[in-house]
């Protein structure tokens, strides 16, 4: 049984593994895939020490500090379950292995949520992104797209508007977000909002050339010329593995307090899976840290 188990690999995941093993904590780091969410991301210029640098080159810098240190890693084989057992947790992967921790640190982020339309899959990080905070300055006086209706979509439409040429705001309802930021974008001279619409195709060869969308009650169809497509639908906590054994909140994330304490003594959960505001690298490698100093001072506490 190892001391702590940590589960998910992302920002928070291996800011997590460091801290453990700076404690002498006997620690396994378990995840599907390394990086998370950042692998995607074309272009971070806002994590401190990196005036730009590219999202998989971060997560890279990342896995070489977690490799100082004697860590057990284990990837490609996602957990699916998280059980409790006398002095301890259970975690079941897909390929049907089992591992025991005395603590345990749940970090597996988020997931976007894709439009699933043609071309979207194929030009992911070549001008399809979902995050604007992180990707934003990178389409600087381009027309650009953002998918979406909510206050993600409308935040992007307000960011984009500030340094790009044009934005589309293209929602399948009408706009669901805060009233102060739908009067925040609507007077903007270079903003097009497309109500009751879905954007059916994204378009280009090696990078966005523009997108195809359909009025819902028309039916009719037009091209947009764009360099860049937002898609703000929202994001899916990839919290499937512990349903049941913690409480969720109405959006499937995690529910923790400060101190990253999901209310079962011993796990802890970090990063964009849990209900801690602001999804960023940053936010998530210090929660994660925090996981681990929490766990440390637990597992403590039993000796």
């Amino acid at each position: 049984m190892h001391e702590l188990i940590i589960i998910g690999a992302g920002p928070a995941g291996m800011t997590a593994a460091v801290y453990a093993a700076r404690k002498k904590l006997d620690t396994l780091l378990l995840s599907k895939d390394l990086g998370g969410q950042p692998n995607q991301t074309t272009g971070i210029e806002n994590y401190m020490g990196y005036q730009f640098i590219e999202g998989p080159e971060l997560m890279q810098k990342f896995e070489e500090q977690v490799k100082q240190f004697p860590i057990e890693v284990k990837i490609g084989d996602g957990a699916v379950s998280i059980s409790r057992l006398d002095g301890g947790f259970e975690v079941r992967t897909e390929k049907g292995e089992t591992y025991q921790g005395r603590a345990a640190i749940i970090a597996t982020g988020k997931r976007p949520r894709p439009l699933n339309v043609p071309g979207e899959e194929h030009l992911r990080g070549r001008g399809v992104t979902y995050c604007a905070i992180c990707d934003g300055p990178l389409f600087a006086g381009m027309k650009v797209a953002v998918i979406g209706g909510g206050n993600s979509a409308l935040e992007s439409a307000d960011d984009m508007l500030k340094i790009g040429e044009h934005v589309y705001l293209v929602s399948l309802t009408p706009l669901t977000g805060d009233q102060v930021l739908i009067d925040k974008v609507k007077g903007a001279a270079n903003l097009t909002i497309f109500i009751e619409h879905e954007t059916s195709e994204i378009l280009g060869d090696n990078f966005v050339s523009g997108i195809k969308i359909r009025d819902l009650k028309s039916g009719e169809e037009q091209s947009l010329d764009v360099g860049g497509v937002f898609v703000e639908i929202g994001l899916i906590p990839n919290s499937e593995l512990a349903k049941g054994l913690i409480h969720l909140n109405r959006l499937g994330e995690i529910e923790v307090n400060c101190a990253c304490e999901t209310g079962i003594p011993g796990l802890y959960a970090a990063g964009d899976v849990t209900n801690v505001p602001e999804k960023q690298i940053v936010v998530a490698a210090g929660e994660g840290a925090k996981a681990a100093l929490q766990a440390h001072r637990y597992l403590q506490r039993l000796s």
